[in-house]
């Protein structure tokens, strides 16, 4: 399987050398292309920095993080912001999608930035938003549509680049349990029919059992790691709470 993404003795620091903090500790894993891994902790575990890392949002103390063949952490300026646009997509809890703009030029946007062709915008948003169901909006107005109509289109913004890589932060974080449930099957669908590899932060076990594989973090290393294999989205449920139950985290989120 092609790596898309690699991480090799990355450390990240925060602090003077009075009080300094290690968030992540000589962490090194490997992410295949297609794949939908989730990163689960506690708070305070380093689940998020190493997000922010990985995003770019963030820069490493130690290490090396490589997407796509490119070392990212000796990136600067323009190739920086040229790579984030080009590589990388940002799926957002609250959608982050510019009310003054339809359901079309919202999806547009960053090829409209990155100045591709009109008929190519055209042609990509069109298959983008029929494989993913929202052919029917592409006139409306964010106000105009349902909130998982809404995920539908953020997600159709973040992969209209052809993205390497997928980024989520604690996504279904903010929505009410139908709402993430319309994510996390439009989070399916992206990995299963575009091959979209996704990584996604929560702390949430329903959240991460729709993904295939998880790492747990816990005080800035991996702690276990599970894959799904054969098994169902139930059973695998059952496999992530008994790790939560080993790391001790926030049980009460769990439940």
């Amino acid at each position: 399987m092609e790596n898309i993404l690699k991480l090799s003795k990355v450390e990240k620091y925060y602090g003077n050398k009075s009080s300094l903090t290690k968030a992540i500790d000589n962490l090194s894993f490997d992410v295949s292309k297609g794949e939908f891994v989730a990163i689960m902790g506690a708070s305070g575990s380093g689940k998020t920095t190493l997000l922010n890392c990985i995003s770019t949002i963030d820069r490493v103390t130690a290490g090396k993080i490589i997407i796509n063949g490119k070392d990212i952490t000796k990136l600067k300026g323009n190739q920086l912001n040229k790579f984030r646009r080009e590589e990388l997509g940002f799926i957002f809890q609250d959608f982050n999608l510019l009310d003054t703009l339809t359901a079309y030029e919202n999806i547009a946007l960053a090829l409209t930035i990155s100045r591709v062709n009109v008929r190519e915008i055209d042609r990509r948003v069109k298959e983008i938003a029929e494989k993913l169901g929202i052919s029917s909006i592409l006139n409306k107005y964010p106000y105009q549509i349902s909130g998982g109509q809404k995920q539908r289109v953020a997600s159709a913004r973040a992969i209209i680049t052809n993205p390497q890589l997928i980024l989520a932060d604690e996504p279904t974080g903010a929505l009410d349990s139908k709402s993430a449930k319309q994510l996390l099957e439009s989070f399916e669908l992206l990995n299963q029919k575009l091959n979209s590899t996704i990584i996604m932060v929560t702390h949430d076990s329903f959240t991460a059992s729709y993904a295939n594989r998880i790492l747990f973090i816990k005080d800035g290393k991996i702690f276990n790691e599970l894959i799904k294999g054969n098994d169902t989205r139930k059973q695998f449920f059952e496999k992530i709470i008994e790790v939560q139950t080993l790391l001790g985290g926030e049980l009460g989120d769990v439940i």
